[in-house]
């Protein structure tokens, strides 16, 4: 960027967080100078809070964060919940009627209450590990499934014991439906917002409580669910274990990966342009 950007938006996992899944020390000093620099540093993530909080302490993040592929924004000290778009039941209990025709044996989540509300169906958690949503799965309750589309849902997840997220995304297509965005975020199932969420979406509508305008936005990203961010961004960066096709879209690719901290290495150099 050839100017110092007000706000810096980065997905978290394959991008942020190294293989761990923790920020590396580096990565914290540079997200530190950002935040010197009076820079707002958002995570964008498909996580609920829970995943956030695990690792905000070793990122520093204090302030907003957008969750669910940019369905809600919290506050992540005072909890002030900023704005949310949710599923309606008409819509998610259309597309599981329909996609159970087409694809047998799926099984789905319902994520409520500001990310705190986690609805799992009946056989969810035999499939489910820790680190799916950094829930135990041993404490999941899990309910039927017509308890789980009975509420709308800030994100509705969908997943099948042995299909890869990708072709359900496929057959969610295949649907012809409207009334919902489905993505995949590089997790073991598909992730379903309202009409119109994408983390562009929610990044637009923080950005606009803040003041702040698309150009003044560098975002990083490395899968599906970024494809839209990265293009609305004023100058959008694919790591370099990046998707195919969020290498297509980004203004820049990263000559590092996620584990070879590459954010850090791209706002050392957007700092230091400008020191």
């Amino acid at each position: 960027m050839s100017v110092l950007p007000r706000l810096i938006a980065s997905d978290l996992d394959g991008t942020l967080l190294g293989a761990d899944s923790t920020v590396s020390p580096r990565t914290r000093a540079a997200l530190d100078a950002a935040r010197a620099a009076g820079i707002h540093v958002v995570p964008v993530t498909a996580r609920q809070p829970i995943g956030i909080r695990a690792i905000a302490d070793g990122a520093g993040f204090e302030e907003w964060a957008l969750c669910g592929n940019g369905a809600f924004a919290i506050h992540l000290t005072t909890g002030e919940l900023l704005f949310e778009r949710a599923v309606t039941v008409d819509a998610q209990q259309a597309l599981a009627a329909a996609l159970a025709e087409r694809v047998p044996g799926l099984l789905h989540v319902s994520v409520r209450d500001a990310g705190e509300g986690f609805f799992p169906q009946q056989g969810y958690a035999a499939i489910a590990e820790a680190s799916d949503h950094k829930r135990d799965p041993a404490g999941m309750t899990e309910v039927p499934l017509s308890e789980v589309l009975s509420a709308p849902s800030l994100k509705l997840v969908i997943r099948h014991p042995k299909l890869p997220p990708t072709e359900i995304l496929a057959a969610i297509a295949g649907l012809g439906l409207g009334g919902f965005e489905a993505t995949v975020s590089g997790a073991p199932f598909v992730e379903v917002m309202a009409a119109g969420v994408t983390k562009a979406w929610g990044l637009e509508q923080l950005c606009a409580h803040l003041g702040i305008t698309a150009d003044e936005v560098l975002a990083f990203g490395d899968a599906p669910n970024d494809v839209e961010m990265l293009r609305w961004a004023g100058h959008g960066v694919a790591m370099s274990n990046a998707d195919a096709v969020v290498k297509d879209t980004a203004d820049e690719i990263s000559l590092a990966s996620n584990t070879e901290d590459g954010v850090a290495l791209m706002l050392e150099r957007v700092l230091g342009a400008h020191v």
